[in-house]
């Protein structure tokens, strides 16, 4: 099923100006037209809404690739009509996902002999990834524990509430339990001691995010693998981890390399990560990886030869594209290890950039760490006149897409902004949003406080028949509640 909200409940045509010359009558909107049109009206039409698109350069909501060589870009026009599942048919496009599957996890420090292959599989993005890897995790937990005799009809997950919204997909979807480690104000990643805490018979793995999509930071992986491996000790368990890389994977390993945090801690059984984020691919892409064959159950592994020959097959869907596969390729040994290395440290450096810029206006507090994913999280030092949200709205004048959100359970009272660093996004491009961001803080100055006008008739409670004003907490909350409703209302949604 398609939920979806219509743009326009006034106009039920589409009308262009330029394909008039083609067309005359206008087209109907969301029912197919009875007759065909010129090919060169269709484009004409298509092209004039999609000038109303954002620039998917200027995106800093996105960790997602917006740009590729045009050497590559040939390539995947080339594949455009190549699909992936047909392997007996494009024996070579097979051949080059492998190729990716045991470069990353070589990458990943996986445990492989020299004449050993990796065990992994490409996906259309770690969510896909995700829901594998956490029913591999389930189906082994459930073989265990049937052969125990033990109940195994309640599985649970742990993770922080810093997750991306796939894991709470995968265990509603999936029906597994889903234990969050809450999050504090100054510190928005999973506690890997709260984490342990949380872990029972039932737990089917510990999900540890390299990258956490609210502020970029690594959580500490090996703290939990230690941790984690003296609980197993105690309570004759085998809980494992998997650590979800979607935006750190393919950064860790060329700028922080001494950080352990993948296959070689001992209790990492799979990891995910995005070719399309930092992979450097554009959107459509993700890889799970297994540390080896007896992670992932064979029960799982389905086997068709209805398309010419026997074909081992693990995903959620079937038909997919091979553009990103054959782009994923070409990015590894185009750019090779010193290639990576040199994009993410210019990412790094030109967040570097930001983060000093914003700090010497004055206005903003720093929520990211430098060490993570390339990105920079800031909420305003005083937001009681004006929000993180009316900054946002405002820069969009500009041309500028920088998302504001509020922190999950419990620092929800904690509202940010965040400008994500990829390729594309210059030393120029930082020092020219810091401008602009400056401006918008000059025209709010000068404006009377939106918020203040909402709420100043509720700016204080009755108890016990008298008018109690609230506290700056009570207060920072209804300001950031007034804003996300009032952001939500101008936004058209589809899903």
């Amino acid at each position: 099923m398609v939920l979806s909200k219509t743009a326009s409940e006034s106009d039920v045509s589409v009308h262009s100006t330029f394909a008039s010359r083609y067309v005359r009558s206008s087209l109907p909107r969301f029912k197919m037209p009875d007759n065909s049109i010129p090919k060169e009206a269709a484009y004409q039409i298509i092209n004039d809404e999609l000038m109303l698109d954002g620039n998917p350069r200027l995106n800093l909501a996105s960790f997602v690739t917006t740009w590729m060589e045009p050497e590559c870009d040939k390539l995947m026009m080339a594949a455009i009509n190549k699909n992936y599942v047909d392997m007996d048919e494009y024996p070579v496009t097979t051949e080059l996902q492998n190729r990716c599957v045991n470069m990353i996890a070589h990458l990943f420090n996986a445990p492989l002999g020299d004449s050993e292959t990796a065990v992994g599989v490409g996906t259309v993005g770690s969510s896909e990834a995700i829901m594998l890897a956490g029913l591999a995790f389930k189906r082994k937990w459930q073989n265990r524990r049937k052969a125990e005799g033990k109940p195994c009809d309640k599985p649970n997950i742990v993770t922080g509430a810093n997750v991306q919204v796939c894991w709470e997909k995968f265990a509603n979807y999936f029906e597994v339990e889903l234990k969050e480690v809450k999050l504090r104000e100054g510190y928005y990643v999973m506690d890997p001691v709260k984490a342990v805490e949380l872990v029972d018979e039932n737990t089917i793995c510990v999900a540890a995010i390299l990258g956490s999509t609210l502020n970029g930071e690594f959580e500490d992986v090996k703290l939990l693998n230690d941790l984690l491996i003296e609980k197993n000790k105690q309570t004759g368990w085998d809980t494992p981890i998997h650590v979800d890389a979607a935006s750190g994977g393919f950064i860790a390993p060329f700028i922080y390399p001494e950080l352990e945090w993948d296959f070689r801690l001992p209790l990492v059984k799979s990891i995910n990560v995005s070719g399309h984020k930092y992979g450097l691919v554009y959107a459509g892409i993700g890889w799970v990886i297994w540390r080896n064959k007896e992670d992932l159950p064979d029960e799982l592994i389905f086997h068709i030869n209805y398309l010419g020959a026997d074909q081992p097959t693990f995903t959620l869907n079937f038909s997919k594209g091979s553009s990103q596969v054959i782009a994923q390729y070409y990015q590894l040994i185009r750019l090779g290890y010193e290639g990576y290395q040199n994009v993410m440290e210019n990412c790094r450096e030109n967040a570097l950039v930001l983060k000093q810029g914003l700090e010497k206006t004055g206005r903003f507090n720093i929520v990211s760490k430098d060490n993570g994913v390339p990105l920079v999280a800031f909420s305003l030092k005083d937001n009681s006149c004006h929000s993180e949200f009316e900054v946002s709205d405002m820069l969009r004048r500009f041309g500028w897409i920088v998302p504001a959100y509020t922190m999950p359970a419990d620092a929800q009272h904690v509202t940010v902004l965040r400008v994500v660093i990829r390729e594309d996004f210059s030393r120029t491009l930082a020092e020219r949003l810091v401008i602009d961001i400056t401006k918008v803080l000059q025209e709010l100055d000068t404006l009377p406080s939106k918020i203040s006008a909402k709420i100043s008739g509720e700016d204080g409670k009755l108890k016990n028949g008298m008018v109690v004003k609230k506290t700056a907490m009570e207060t920072q909350r209804e300001i950031t509640d007034a804003w996300k409703k009032f952001v939500m209302a101008r936004k058209n949604q589809i899903c």
